[in-house]
């Protein structure tokens, strides 16, 4: 039976037939089981080498809010030679790797309205229950993700569509709006005018004879925001599929590139980490700010924090939130935190970034879209046929999977747990993500699987 130890500290190695944990020595009742070279909870009874340890022996040690002090990290900075790929220019400077067409409704009222215009115009429309009856903070976010995802640079051109009576008014909107390419985007009040289908339709081919003299033309990588997300995790996430991602993270942030990791819940427990990567003291109060709200976020509605691992994790192999956010963090490789997003906020350099957000798989995929990722990379043990609204690059930590859901799947981690060299896969995988920013198709977009969902945390009248 093969077993792999991630750190000379552990007291447990990862079964590779399995993805399960073991004991390497006797393990006494209340003593730190350790993982990744920290501790992962504690043990609930005498666990003996060679017994596996899961949720039956150990628990989570993690509860409430924590004081936290900065402690920085050093760091070396590294570039890489540049390198290239073919995208699409945009009036902003910024790249677009795609050149949709899309549909945005500004309320939930109308989504039947944009599925027919996007249906009979063959474009996409993203729709949502919100955009009316929002209160507060709730309807801010509502804003800023639309609005984000509208100046996505993905988009040649986007039809923004209203109903006339709701909360998120067009002219309330375009003030969220900002600078917008005017040359590229439409606005259509459905109460204002006769057949909207058919005015509708007029714009859209508007915008399509705009798309016709685009050309892709040879960019820089530095221009690429790439997001960094997991799902359906398992016991092999933190020992392929999101090592993996933390290494393509480091090379696209020393070429001059912006990463942009996501699920603030699956911090909690390796938060420390990260807040000792902030490249200041003001990242590290923006890290411990981060942290707490979301932890207060938890709190203010009667939740248990630390109660995170999902059927599908547990099943996989993951015991407790700290095991699990200590795999997931893995996909932030080494580089320095230079900042912290909040919903919409657009990164203002390369780096690696924390977007605020939770965790559920198509909320974060949103969230990554409307700060500007082009491209995203989905870690995943369980599998996941999720698309969001820009290419989502499915990675696969083990074997049995990608050869299972090919359909799915677009690169397979599973070679590192079997002692391929991290540094040459994570080349491949970079290799493979400049082929999709020249335009090769992932599979949620061969599969035609793109949608939205946006984060709701109070009330709707």
């Amino acid at each position: 039976m093969g077993k792999i130890k991630i750190s000379p500290e552990d007291n447990v190695a990862v079964v590779t037939e399995t993805g399960f944990k073991v004991a390497v020595k006797d393990i006494k009742k209340d003593e730190k089981i350790i993982k990744y070279g920290y501790p992962i909870g504690h043990a609930t009874k005498d666990i003996k080498e060679g017994d596996t340890v899961h949720t039956f022996n150990m628990q989570t040690d993690l509860s409430g809010q924590l004081e936290y002090t900065y402690h920085p990290s050093e760091f070396k900075e590294e570039k890489e030679a540049e390198v290239y790929f073919d995208g699409y220019r945009r009036f902003d400077g910024s790249i677009g790797v795609r050149n949709d067409i899309i549909v945005i409704p500004l309320v939930g009222c109308i989504n039947p309205v944009a599925q027919k215009i996007a249906a009979r115009c063959g474009i996409t429309a993203y729709t949502h229950p919100y955009g009316c009856s929002q209160l507060g903070d709730d309807h801010k976010t509502t804003q800023k993700i639309l609005s984000g995802l509208v100046k996505n640079p993905n988009n040649g051109g986007v039809l923004i569509l209203g109903l006339g009576c709701e909360n998120n008014t067009m002219d309330s909107f375009k003030d969220i709006l900002g600078e917008y390419d005017r040359t590229r985007t439409e606005f259509l009040l459905c109460q204002q005018c006769g057949d909207e289908i058919e005015e509708a339709e007029k714009l859209v081919n508007k915008l399509k004879e705009r798309v016709k003299s685009d050309r892709r033309e040879k960019c820089p990588v530095s221009k690429l925001t790439i997001g960094l997300k997991c799902g359906g995790s398992d016991g092999y996430s933190g020992i392929s599929a999101n090592p993996l991602v933390g290494s393509f993270s480091d090379l696209l942030v020393q070429s001059g590139g912006c990463s942009v990791m996501t699920e603030v819940p699956e911090m909690f427990g390796a938060e420390k980490l990260l807040m000792d990567r902030a490249k200041d003291q003001k990242v590290f109060d923006k890290i411990v700010k981060l942290i707490n709200n979301f932890k207060y976020y938890f709190e203010s509605h009667g939740q248990v924090i630390y109660e995170n691992p999902s059927p599908g994790n547990k099943a996989g192999g993951i015991s407790t939130l700290e095991e699990k956010s200590l795999g997931c963090t893995q996909k932030s490789g080494s580089a320095p935190v230079s900042g912290v997003l909040d919903y919409g906020d657009k990164p203002n350099s390369g780096g690696l970034y924390l977007l605020n957000g939770p965790g559920n798989d198509m909320v974060a995929v949103t969230n990554l879209a409307a700060v500007g990722c082009q491209i995203i990379l989905f870690t995943t043990g369980r599998g996941t046929p999720l698309g969001g609204p820009v290419p989502t690059v499915k990675i696969s930590s083990n074997k049995e999977l990608y050869d299972k859901k090919r359909n799915w799947i677009d690169f397979d981690a599973s070679p590192l747990i079997f002692g391929a060299e991290r540094k040459a896969l994570a080349k491949e995988l970079f290799d493979y993500v400049l082929r999709v920013s020249s335009g090769e198709r992932t599979r949620n977009e061969i599969n035609g699987f793109s949608d939205i969902a946006i984060f709701k945390d109070g009330v709707t009248l």
